[in-house]
């Protein structure tokens, strides 16, 4: 009789319990950096319809809930979603088709994987990027003289690692219809006794990109796809694409409509007048994937070629200025129409003379608002009294690349002298000044790894610990304010921090799990610091083998 009643007891308690309510995954045995207001730590979360639902302990989630899937972190450390805030995917996609000459450390070896590629898959067209003159024991620009002798009649055209120069052989320059009279506003032809040397930097180069073989819609498919592997392999969910046109930003929206493409993308508008005159007329257009409200406006070149544009010349160049590509009127015009919309400028800057006139451009047409949150991206080198411009009402923000400090370290004091130094690659005296700061990589300028990013903020060393003492340390970020950079103040500088950039309920179920913590692991452990596993909308996209 006791038997039956302690049953018809049992039966009574589960029949008034609540019933569990169903989600679809449970992440246990974390540590997870939330990377809330007041970077709080938690072990466990529950993710339901692609948001998440709850955090906290492991043992009260599991009672509370019917999990559908569980992921048991096994100690690891969960961190927010990696966004990367200035990239160019579709170029690295498209680059993976062509000749990598990123390492080469000489003319000589940049020949040589040239003349491989084309053994192997006779290009009517030879295209790579990635050599960089200051490897080289011969830090001079090479020409096109061995080009021309290896492929007289294919033209070749080889980018610059940093996307602003290129070398390119004389088949090339025909096709382009360049000679030594060609002059184009924003750049340079370089020449020697008379002839163009076969160097390009800057502007002219569009006069060569006119005549590379036609690109279609399956091989744009395919290298948004070959990019968007290799970012989630490295933990990334959200890329920050730094110009566009309407045709890639179109095929992107219907890759991940159609479920093919899962990666988050905040897609700049390449500044051109059709571009221009599409968006500002159909306004900002936001999916959960895709977020397309800003425009990409180059001021200048870059440092490495001497396309930089300075105030005064370059140490190692007298009477060299470097070079605007969108002069000062011109930022005005452009600043001053999309201003009246709703849209975000988002303007390359490297050199001190180009900061400024994007800087005084942001803040006269921005004069009384607040919340625009237009962005100088890279912000390379600012002369000391201009930092002032970036300040805590969200109109001008800072975007920047870590690694770009710690990869021009060596060479960047001769471009421009001790002086101009003090104001270059300041991330800490921008965020002081702004309040946030942008993180990114510029792949495939950089390498896409974000762990690099993450170790070049925090001790201004290259993947060798050199140098022993760090690069310029005044301007060195802690962990915390490293990690908010490439997360909540990444989100925030694209107006998306409400969704995405930390593990607070009713977000997005974006994270990336990590084989050390990053927080706490000796510097030199960070470099090597692997992905496990990365979630977008609390679904595994990517998990190490």
């Amino acid at each position: 009789m006791k038997k039956l009643l302690y049953l018809l007891l049992a039966i009574s308690i589960f029949s008034c319990a609540p019933d569990k309510l169903p989600v679809d995954l449970l992440i246990k045995n974390a540590t997870i950096y939330t990377v809330d207001a007041d970077f709080s730590t938690a072990n466990a979360l529950v993710v339901k319809d692609g948001k998440i639902l709850e955090i906290g302990l492991k043992p009260e989630l599991e009672l509370k809930y019917n999990i559908k899937e569980t992921y048991d972190a096994k100690g690891n450390t969960v961190v927010p979603g990696l966004i990367d805030a200035h990239a160019h995917l579709y170029g690295l996609g498209l680059e993976l088709r062509n000749v990598d000459l990123i390492g080469t450390t000489s003319f000589d070896k940049v020949l040589r994987r040239v003349v491989a590629f084309q053994e192997e898959k006779n290009a009517e067209y030879i295209i790579g990027r990635g050599w960089d003159q200051n490897d080289w024991e011969d830090k001079n620009f090479p020409t096109k003289k061995e080009l021309d002798s290896l492929f007289p009649n294919t033209p070749v055209s080889l980018r610059r690692i940093d996307g602003h120069a290129m070398l390119v052989n004389s088949k090339a320059l025909e096709l382009a219809g360049i000679t030594s009279k060609t002059k184009v506003a924003g750049g340079e032809i370089v020449l020697e006794n008379g002839e163009p040397t076969g160097i390009i930097i800057d502007a002219p180069m569009r006069l060569i990109g006119k005549t590379f073989p036609e690109i279609t819609a399956e091989v744009s498919t395919q290298a948004l796809l070959d990019a968007e592997k290799i970012c989630l392999q490295n933990g990334l969910t959200t890329v920050d694409d730094a110009g566009l046109g309407r045709n890639i930003i179109e095929l992107i929206d219907t890759l991940q409509k159609e479920g093919k493409f899962k990666l988050r993308m905040y897609a700049m508008v390449s500044n051109s007048p059709e571009n221009r005159d599409y968006y500002l007329k159909n306004g900002i257009y936001k999916t959960d994937r895709l977020n397309v409200r800003s425009f990409k406006v180059y001021a200048d070149g870059a440092l490495g070629s001497r396309g930089a544009a300075m105030r005064e010349p370059y140490s190692d160049m007298p009477g060299h200025f470097g070079a605007m590509i969108t002069t000062a009127d011109s930022l005005d015009y452009l600043a001053e129409k999309i201003a009246a919309s709703e849209f975000q400028m988002n303007t390359h800057a490297i050199g001190d003379s180009a900061n400024i006139a994007v800087l005084r451009a942001y803040k006269e047409v921005l004069e009384g608002q607040t919340d625009r949150r237009w962005r100088v991206e890279h912000a390379q080198i600012i002369s000391p009294q201009d930092f002032s411009y970036f300040d805590d009402n969200n109109n001008i923000l800072p975007s920047v690349q870590p690694t770009h400090a710690t990869s021009d370290m060596y060479w960047a004091e001769d471009r421009v002298g001790a002086e101009r130094m003090k104001g270059a690659y300041a991330f800490k005296t921008m965020l002081d000044k702004a309040g946030i700061v942008a993180l990114g990589t510029d792949f495939p300028v950089e390498q896409v790894n974000p762990m690099y990013t993450f170790y070049a903020a925090v001790a201004r060393k290259d993947l060798k610990n050199y140098p022993e003492n760090g690069f310029q340390m005044k301007d060195v970020l802690t962990r915390e304010e490293a990690l908010r950079g490439m997360t909540i103040w990444a989100a925030f500088s694209n107006f998306e921090e409400n969704e995405k950039g930390s593990i607070e309920v009713g977000k997005f179920a974006d994270f990336t799990v990590l084989d050390k913590d990053i927080m706490k692991v000796d510097e030199k452990e960070l470099p090597s610091t692997k992905v496990l596993a990365t979630f977008i909308n609390g679904e595994m996209v990517y998990q190490a083998k």
